[in-house]
């Protein structure tokens, strides 16, 4: 892992281990052990501290006393309460996108969208998956509520997490997501708020279901390899 000067090294370590969280690598319930983590990258047990309160302030892992910290779960019920925020926080991005845009505000959104079609064309999960943080993160800057840009900072790392796991479904969702997204773009190229803000609870809603329907599935495999392993 190397280390930027521009972020505190906590900051850096929330991110390395946050990433890890997101693609699967640290599965929920997993503990993350301090002095293990703090010898793999070289830094201190405090910087690795700190950088667990971040994670946790980000709902990625859950502290216990004496227990320490491990991977939180992805319940149903935590993927229903983050589409719900999901919901309200997107659609004011984009109405607030459609009512004060200007002409050379768009070459990014477009120039971005470009790079989706390639993604999606390759069937390139990962650039497809990153690319379409790149757009919210263009998106974020014209809410112009600094409240409001915290709480997705911190509810982004959750987000990601969710949107990474509903992206492995079915090879056909890339071209779904990519689809929604160019829809949202064109209703925001049109000052059509109310019709921009329909898409986004739309597609949050498909991905939630399709998050939902991940959950049930690896339960499914889990009971059954349970039930095997006890005959």
């Amino acid at each position: 892992m190397s280390f930027r000067a521009n972020e505190s090294l906590a900051e850096q370590i929330a991110q390395h281990l946050g990433e890890q969280i997101i693609s699967g690598d640290l599965v929920e319930g997993e503990r993350i052990q301090e002095l293990r983590i703090a010898a793999e990258l070289e830094v201190s047990r405090g910087s690795v501290r700190e950088a667990l309160l971040i994670l946790q302030r980000r709902h990625l892992i859950e502290i216990f006393p004496r227990r320490g910290a491990v991977v939180a779960e992805l319940s149903p019920a935590m993927v229903k309460s983050l589409y719900e925020l999901v919901l309200v926080l997107f659609g004011m991005i984009v109405r607030r996108m459609a009512e004060v845009w200007r002409q050379n505000d768009l070459e990014p959104f477009l120039d971005e969208l470009g790079t989706l079609q390639d993604a999606v064309d390759n069937q390139d999960i990962e650039v497809f998956y990153e690319g379409s943080f790149e757009l919210l993160a263009k998106a974020r800057r014209f809410l112009g509520n600094a409240y409001l840009d915290n709480t997705l900072s911190d509810l982004q790392p959750s987000v990601r997490r969710a949107y990474y796991l509903a992206l492995q479904v079915n090879r056909r969702e890339l071209e779904e997501a990519f689809g929604f997204l160019r829809g949202v773009m064109d209703a925001v190229m049109l000052r059509q708020g109310d019709k921009a803000v329909e898409l986004v609870e739309e597609f949050a809603l498909h991905q939630r279901n399709l998050v939902l329907e991940s959950l049930l599935r690896v339960k499914q495999i889990e009971m059954a390899w349970a039930r095997r392993h006890r005959r």
